[in-house]
């Protein structure tokens, strides 16, 4: 399956298209990580922790977004966009939201 955030591929021919693919991802962060982000963001640095939860939320929902326009027949999806959200729940934070979309099609 090939994936891009442009609208066409150089050097491809979009045969058809099927219409929007989609996935997500919802992810929480436990205490632990919250903490060592917490003190990572007092003294500087990246937060390794969160950078990695991100990155599997990342796969999962263009994993999800493909798996769907694999149904639908197509070898390629276009104008690919991602979306990173954090989610509290009663004022707290905690949750890491991916979502991928883009256009399912058939190129050749």
């Amino acid at each position: 399956m090939l994936i891009t955030t442009t609208p066409s591929m150089e050097g491809k021919k979009i045969t058809k298209y099927h219409g929007l693919v989609s996935g997500e991802a919802i992810l929480g962060a436990n205490i632990f990580k919250d903490i060592f982000a917490s003190i990572t963001d007092i003294v500087g640095g990246r937060s390794g922790a969160y950078e990695k939860e991100l990155r599997a939320a990342k796969d999962i929902a263009i994993k999800e977004m493909s798996e769907q326009a694999l149904q639908f027949g197509a070898n390629a999806i276009v104008g690919v966009d991602l979306d990173y959200e954090t989610i509290s729940a009663g004022g707290r934070g905690g949750m890491l939201m991916v979502s991928a979309s883009g256009t399912a099609v058939n190129i050749e």
